[in-house]
C-alpha cells in the first residue's frame, strides 16, 4: 500500500481545506481526466461517495450536474461509470475516483453538494470532512455509527450552516404529516405507549470472526485500507463487502440501525422526542463480531411539554425486529397486515391507535367508527413530491441562502440526537446480560448506572458441535469490564488519523 493511502485523515482535512480556497486547481486531475471539466452554469454540482445505494439518491438529482462519482472498488466504479452513461447520454462524464480525500483536493472548487452512502461506520467522516470544506450533505441512514459521532455531527451542522439531510425518506412522506397532525390534534388523546417493528435482518447475523482470510486474495482495484477508514484494522474478506458489512459491528449496526431511522421517525417526529431516561433490552444469540437475529429493546422517555392540543406525558417506545412484533390490537381485522412488508408502528392513545407502515405510510386510525373517512388537514410545511421528493428538498435547501434557507425535514440538528437514540440501542443489546434497566444520561452521553469493575460475560464465537449425533451450541465465552465496553461502543477509539474534530 502507497505512502498517499496511508495519509492521516487529520492532515488531509488541513490540506484540503487550503486547496479548496485557491483560486486554481490543477489540470491534471485523476486517470481518465486530463483536463478540467466545465458543468452548465447555474445548476448545484454533486459528487457521490459510495455508490450502491447512493446512486437511487444521485438519480434524484438528475436535473443538478453530477460531477464526481467516488467509491473504493474499482470494479463498482467503473459498473457505475457505465450506468451513468446509459442513463445519463446528454451529461458530461463525471470525474471518476477512489479515494475522497483526493476527489476533495483535486476538484474541491467544482463541488457544491455530496451525497455520502458508505457503509455505517464511515458516515461520520467523509460527512465532517465535507462539511469543514462548506459543502452541503446528504448522508444516509444511519446517520452514524455511534453516539458520540452523532453529536460531533450535530455540532457541525450549527458550525458550518451547510444544508444538510439525512437519506429516511419517510420524513417527508405526506403520510407523516398527517399522522403527526391527527397526534397533535389529540385525536387518539395522550400516548403513552407507542410500538415499532421491523422485518429486518434480511443478512445473516450473529456471526463468528471470519477464520479463513488468507484463502481470498483482495480484489484487484480495491482500497481496503480507505474502506476501513476509522474501524479496526482487520483483513479483507467477501463476508464484509460490498453487502454484508451491515451484518459486523465494527462496520454496522445490525437491523435496529438500518431500518429505525425510517421506522422511528414518524414516533420521534410526532411525540417530539429527543434523549430518553431509561433504556431495557434482550434478544438473540449474538457475537463479538455480529448482532442478534432478533431483539427486543424499550426506550423510556420522560414528559415532554404540550404541543398544539395534547400533553405529552412520559412514554415506552417498544422495538422489535427479526420478525418479532407486538400485540395485535383487537380493532384490527382478522388477516389484516400490521403496518407493511418492511415493519410499522402503533400508537396506543388514552382515545384511539393509528397504525402505520414502514415510512408512517398508510395510517389506520382506530376504531375505524370512530374515525371513518378521516383524513387530518396538515398545517405544516409540505415536501412536494413526498418520499420521493426527499432528496429535491435537500437540493432546495441547498439553493437557498443560509439566512432564509427553510431546513429540511430531517436537518442534523433534528436528525443527530434522533440517530443518538438509534445507536445507543446498539449499544443497549449488547449490556443485556448485566441485568438492569439502563439509566441513560443524554446530554452527556452515559449510563449512569453502569459503574467501573460492573462484569459481563459476552460470546466470543457460537458454533455448533453436532459430535455424536446430538447438535448443540457450543459457546465460547469472554468476561469482560462492562463500564470501559460502553464507553468504547458510545465513543469508539478510531484508528490513527480518523478522529473526529469539528
Amino acid at each position: 500500500m502507497n505512502a498517499e493511502n496511508k495519509m492521516p485523515r487529520r492532515d488531509f482535512v488541513k490540506s484540503a481545506a487550503i486547496l479548496a480556497s485557491a483560486t486554481a486547481v490543477p489540470s491534471i486531475m485523476t486517470a481518465g481526466c486530463a483536463e478540467k471539466k466545465v458543468f452548465p452554469e447555474g445548476k448545484l454540482n454533486i459528487a457521490l461517495i459510495g455508490l450502491h445505494m447512493g446512486f437511487n439518491n444521485l438519480r434524484k438529482c438528475a436535473d443538478e450536474n453530477l460531477v464526481a462519482l467516488c467509491d473504493v472498488d474499482k470494479i463498482v466504479i467503473e459498473n457505475r461509470l457505465k450506468n451513468f452513461k446509459k442513463e445519463f447520454p446528454d451529461k458530461i462524464e463525471p470525474y471518476v475516483y477512489q479515494d475522497y480525500r483526493e476527489m476533495f483536493r483535486e476538484i474541491g472548487d467544482q463541488i457544491d453538494a455530496v451525497i455520502i452512502a458508505t457503509p455505517d461506520h464511515t458516515h461520520a467522516n467523509i460527512t465532517l470532512d465535507a462539511m469543514k470544506l462548506g459543502k452541503h450533505v446528504y448522508t444516509q441512514k444511519p446517520l452514524t455509527h455511534s453516539v458520540y459521532e452523532s453529536r460531533m455531527l450535530t455540532k457541525a451542522a450549527g458550525k458550518y450552516n451547510v444544508a444538510t439531510q439525512m437519506g429516511n425518506q419517510g420524513a417527508s412522506n405526506e403520510d407523516t404529516a398527517r399522522v403527526c397532525e391527527s397526534i397533535w390534534n389529540g385525536d387518539i388523546g395522550e400516548v403513552r405507549e407507542v410500538h415499532a417493528w421491523t422485518n429486518r435482518p434480511v443478512w445473516p447475523q450473529c456471526l463468528n470472526f471470519p477464520e479463513d482470510s488468507d484463502d481470498y486474495p483482495m480484489p484487484k482495484g480495491m482500497k481496503w485500507d480507505l474502506w476501513l477508514g476509522p474501524a479496526p484494522e482487520r483483513p479483507y474478506h467477501p463476508a464484509y463487502h460490498p453487502w454484508n458489512w451491515r451484518g459486523r459491528w465494527d462496520f454496522g449496526t445490525g437491523a435496529l440501525g438500518d431500518m429505525a431511522c425510517h421506522i422511528l421517525d414518524i414516533a420521534m417526529r410526532s411525540l417530539r422526542l429527543k434523549y430518553p431516561e431509561a433504556i431495557e433490552a434482550s434478544s438473540s444469540m449474538w457475537t463479538m463480531d455480529s448482532p442478534p437475529m432478533s431483539e427486543k429493546i424499550s426506550f423510556y422517555f420522560p414528559e415532554r411539554d404540550p404541543h398544539r392540543n395534547v400533553k405529552m406525558p412520559p412514554v415506552k417506545l417498544t422495538w422489535y425486529d427479526g420478525g418479532m412484533m407486538p400485540e395485535r390490537p383487537d380493532e384490527m381485522k382478522d388477516g389484516e397486515q400490521m403496518g407493511n412488508n418492511d415493519g410499522g408502528v402503533m400508537f396506543v392513545g388514552t382515545k384511539g391507535k393509528i397504525v402505520c407502515g414502514c415510512y408512517a405510510r398508510n395510517p389506520v386510525f382506530l376504531p375505524r367508527d370512530k374515525f371513518e373517512n378521516y383524513k387530518p388537514q396538515v398545517k405544516e410545511r409540505l415536501v412536494e413530491g413526498g418520499i420521493d421528493g426527499h432528496e429535491k428538498d435537500w437540493l432546495r435547501a441547498c439553493k437557498e441562502s443560509p439566512e432564509k434557507r427553510v431546513k429540511t425535514k430531517s436537518h442534523f440538528e433534528y436528525a443527530g440526537p434522533f440517530n443518538e437514540v438509534v445507536v445507543m440501542g446498539t449499544v443497549a443489546s449488547r449490556l443485556a446480560g448485566l441485568n438492569r434497566v439502563l439509566k441513560w444520561d443524554g446530554e452527556n452521553m452515559k449510563f449512569t448506572n453502569v459503574h467501573p469493575g460492573d462484569k459481563i460475560r459476552v460470546a466470543k464465537t457460537i458454533k455448533i458441535n453436532d459430535a455424536n449425533g446430538n447438535p448443540r451450541f457450543k459457546k465460547e465465552y469472554e468476561e469482560i469490564d462492562a463500564y470501559e465496553y460502553a464507553k468504547g461502543l458510545i465513543r469508539r477509539k478510531p484508528r490513527p488519523g480518523w478522529e473526529l474534530e469539528v
